[in-house]
């Protein structure tokens, strides 16, 4: 199961349209090594500016790994996060996110680092089997 989701969230959900911030609530808490990570990047990406704020870091074991990916392959989840922070999110391997602001300055940025170049230029033989 990747959200721990709570009695009151679920009957919210079975009722119709679930408020957002509860379900953003219900990702902090169920998947905190994906919310810290994306969380820390948003924040060094409004200190330092710029167009991109990556982690290069691979997660410490499988669990984090784990949040990560679950985090990031959800449509729901990953909704959810961009539209929370107010940015872009793009995911390589099991541990490459990056963070990218909405307008239309990032674009190129964006582009290459989506790109099937970009992912190739990402590979390494540690990362093979993450």
């Amino acid at each position: 199961m990747s959200l721990d989701v709570s009695p009151a969230l679920l009957e919210q959900a079975e009722r119709g349209e679930v408020d957002e911030a509860d379900f953003i609530d219900c990702v902090r808490n169920s998947l905190p090594y994906a919310w810290n990570m994306i969380s820390s990047l948003v924040t060094r990406l409004q200190v330092d500016g710029g167009v991109i704020a990556d982690n290069t870091t691979p997660p410490p074991d499988e669990q984090a790994r784990g949040q990560l990916l679950r985090a990031l392959a959800s449509d729901a989840i990953r909704g959810a996060l961009e539209r929370h922070f107010g940015v872009r999110l793009a995911f390589q391997n099991c541990h490459r996110v990056a963070v990218f602001p909405l307008d239309a300055s990032a674009d190129e940025r964006l582009a290459r680092f989506t790109s099937v170049r970009g992912q190739l230029l990402n590979q390494s033989p540690e990362l093979r089997d993450c």
